[in-house]
């Protein structure tokens, strides 16, 4: 039995190995509810069953076991682009196994069902298993506009829209579309005196003067969740 744990932003992979005795599923069955955000789960479980070997004709009492720990982790049965053996022996009187899985976390659309590769697998008996995880592209914003703080600028930004507060016209507002109207002129005004007052700099980490913990926790959570 082992595993490797693979952290990134407090999601994990794993890599199971599972003895004849299924060691590993036992472990992982009484330690299920200190393992949380599974991002892929993969590796030799020595299970034979019909579900993910469809020249195997029975189906094994311990993959109900693995079954049960893989709904815990909220994950599913990945099901091969080339469904092939993943375990081959060097008696030809027997077959090749399918005893390699993948089990990838159920809400995640990134990820495409995995690919096995035999011919990688050189002196090895088990053929490499490979996953693609599709990165969205993200536009990230290098400049923006600002006030700074106490300065010249901001206090005649605050005059001005001041006057705007104090000069808009609440009186004849009578239904949904006059409000609506209202609240338009309102906000082209600040658009105009935000634009009139700030200036452009550039994004640099020096310009989190804001920053703290919980903001730290926050985009953590963001990161997780999506």
């Amino acid at each position: 039995m082992y595993f490797l744990f693979q952290s990134w932003f407090y999601l994990y992979m794993i890599n199971v190995y599972s003895d004849s005795s299924q060691t590993a599923l036992k472990y992982l069955k009484d330690t299920e509810a200190n393992i949380n955000n599974i991002l892929i789960m993969t590796g030799d479980f020595n299970i034979r069953n019909s579900i993910w070997d469809l020249n195997f004709l029975y189906h094994s009492m311990h993959s109900n076991l693995l079954t049960d720990i893989v709904d815990s982790m909220n994950s599913c049965l990945s099901r091969p682009t080339n469904p092939v053996s993943s375990r081959y022996l060097d008696n030809r009187n027997n077959s090749n196994l399918v005893i390699d899985l993948m089990f990838l976390r159920q809400d995640l659309l990134e990820f495409n069902n995995h690919i096995i590769y035999p011919d990688w697998r050189l002196s090895s008996d088990h053929a490499s298993l490979t996953v693609s995880i599709t990165i969205i592209e993200e536009h990230i914003q290098t400049r923006k506009h600002t006030l700074v703080k106490n300065s010249k600028e901001e206090e005649e930004f605050i005059k001005e829209l001041t006057k705007v507060i104090t000069k808009l016209n609440t009186e004849n507002i009578s239904d949904k579309e006059m409000l609506e109207q209202t609240l338009q002129i309102f906000a082209n005004n600040i658009n105009r005196l935000w634009f009139k007052y700030s200036k452009v700099v550039n994004i640099t980490k020096h310009l989190k003067v804001w920053w703290n913990n919980d903001y730290h926790r926050d985009l953590r959570k963001y990161r997780i969740s999506k």
